[in-house]
Formats: structure tokens, C-alpha cells, sequence
């Protein structure tokens, strides 16, 4: 098992070339790299040459950081067609990265919109049909999470279609700050994914639907909005020790990556916390369980 971090409360004050240190000094051994604007953006054409990532490969083996997974967030499920293509030409760029890195696993969400689903899922699919070949020549993992406002939330739902893509390196992600947007508690969602759930982001997050839906409230009444949080664990209502002992009943053997945002006064703190959580529940939950490190990979 793999424990990363996601160092993006350090985005702002760092440039890509630097987060390696910052996440040693930390006390992790990988790195997951979410979307960044001097590395791969949003839903924007990556911003770093073969230069940028040569220089990112050396400074990671420095610093003894392996990196765990690029997380790219393209619209390679539209809405519109312009966007798709533009999204694809993205992501053969993105995949070319991740191979020069020496990264075996790409992560990311399924996007598109919730209230035009099949059109979004047809989008999705003529993508992969150009993306699919590319992933299996160069042997690169694709890891899906269902993500609140993506034409695909919920997490039963979601890890149907994963199976029904019906490739072996194609796997499922559980987002535990998304646990209340996903219709089903964490282990129905786990045990029905088995095999296939290969990802987990750690945060903790406030359950929305508590109070009969109460627990926020937007003006108008009705808006279709998805508030969620990415918190330390422990400040939210997330069960993370259902989460681990359901993982642990599967045989997850992973990436736990911390993925906390929203908290850069204290990112230091949070991101060490966040290692030692996520510490004592591979050991409370997996026992003898060994987090690898790059050199033992």
C-alpha cells in the first residue's frame, strides 16, 4: 500500500519543481499531482515542457518522492463537441507526461453534466475510443471517481461503468469527502467494487443530507448545487474506520492519498496529522500491512 499527498495547499506558494521537498519534509514518500496551473490546469492543455518534466523526475528521485498519480480534469465528457476534442488532445499530452515521469497510474473524475447524463456518457465514450489504445500501449493505470456534479455521482452507478468498460487496468476510486453525494453508505460501496476499487482519497466532510437536507441552505430554494468539503479528519462526520475496515475486507492494496484543501494557514500541520491518521487506520484495520516507499516498489 501506497500512502501519497496531495500537496495542493501548497499550490499557491510553490511551483510544481518544489513540491517534491515539501512533501519529504512532510514525512510522505508519494506525491499525487492534482490539477495545477504551471503543470496540468483545469480543463486547459498541460502547461510544462519536456524540460519542466525532466526537471520534475530529477527533483522527485532527490528527494526520494515517487509520484504516485497524475490527476488531470478534463472535459472529455463535453458538453460540447469543441470541448471533448480539446479535452482528448489534452489528455494524449497528459498520458505522454506520465510516461516520461516514470507514473504508472493516472486518476481522475468522469465530468460532464449531471442534467444531460446520456449525452455526457456518449461524449465519455467516443473519448476513451481514442484514449483507450494509447493507455494500454504505454501500460498506464486509469483510475475513476465518481465526483459530485459529474454526469455520474452516484457510487454504485459509477462502479457499473467502470466494470462495463471491461478492462483489467481500469479501476475505481473511493472519495471518502464525497461520501454523502455518493446514494450509498462506504462499505456497500467498497464491497461491491472489491477488486476494482485501487484509490482512496482521504478527507473528512460535513454529511449535507443530516437535518432533512437543512444542513445548508441556498436561496433560491431548489438550487442544484453540491457543497461537500475536504477537511482533516476528525472535524467532519465521514467514519473512516467503516472506510478502512470495509477496504481491509476487500484486500485493498492501493493508493491512500490526504487530500485536503481549503486550509492553507495550517497545511503543515494538517498534511502531518493526515499521515498519522492515515498510519494508525492501515494498522488499526490491515496489521502487519506495509506502506511502500519508492525504493521498495
Amino acid at each position: 500500500m501506497r500512502l501519497a499527498l496531495d500537496p495542493q495547499m501548497f499550490f499557491a506558494t510553490h511551483s510544481v519543481w518544489e513540491l517534491p521537498d515539501v512533501v519529504a519534509s512532510l514525512g510522505y514518500s508519494w506525491m499525487e499531482l492534482s490539477p495545477k496551473g504551471d503543470f496540468v490546469p483545469f480543463f486547459k492543455h498541460p502547461r510544462v515542457d519536456d524540460a519542466g518534466v525532466r526537471k520534475l523526475k530529477k527533483v522527485a528521485a532527490d528527494a526520494g518522492v515517487g509520484i504516485a498519480s497524475l490527476l488531470p480534469v478534463l472535459r472529455w465528457a463535453g458538453p460540447g463537441e469543441d470541448e471533448r476534442v480539446a479535452a482528448v488532445r489534452a489528455w494524449k499530452r497528459t498520458i505522454q507526461i506520465a510516461v516520461d515521469l516514470g507514473v504508472d497510474t493516472i486518476n481522475t473524475e468522469f465530468n460532464g453534466r449531471p442534467e444531460a447524463a446520456e449525452h455526457a456518457e456518449a461524449q465519455f465514450l467516443k473519448s476513451l475510443d481514442e484514449l483507450l489504445p494509447i493507455f494500454e500501449r504505454e501500460g498506464i493505470s486509469l483510475i475513476l471517481e465518481p465526483h459530485p456534479d459529474d454526469f455520474v455521482e452516484d457510487g454504485l452507478e459509477a462502479l457499473q461503468l467502470v466494470r462495463g468498460l471491461n478492462r483489467d487496468w481500469i479501476g475505481f476510486l473511493y472519495c471518502t469527502p464525497h461520501a454523502f453525494h455518493q446514494g450509498h453508505d462506504a462499505a456497500t460501496i467498497i464491497t461491491a467494487a472489491a477488486e476494482k476499487v485501487r484509490y482512496v482519497h482521504l478527507a473528512d466532510a460535513f454529511d449535507h443530507t443530516a437535518s432533512h437536507g437543512l444542513r445548508y441552505i441556498t436561496n433560491p430554494p431548489g438550487n442544484p448545487v453540491r457543497v461537500h468539503q475536504h477537511m482533516e479528519t476528525g472535524r467532519g462526520e465521514v467514519d473512516f474506520d467503516a472506510v478502512f475496515a470495509a477496504l481491509a475486507s476487500v484486500g485493498f492494496d492501493g493508493v491512500v492519498s490526504s487530500c485536503v484543501f481549503g486550509f492553507e494557514e495550517d497545511a503543515r500541520g494538517i498534511s502531518e496529522r493526515q499521515r498519522d491518521t492515515a498510519t494508525d487506520l492501515v494498522d488499526r484495520h490491515f496489521g502487519g500491512t506495509t506502506l511502500l516507499t519508492p525504493s521498495s516498489t
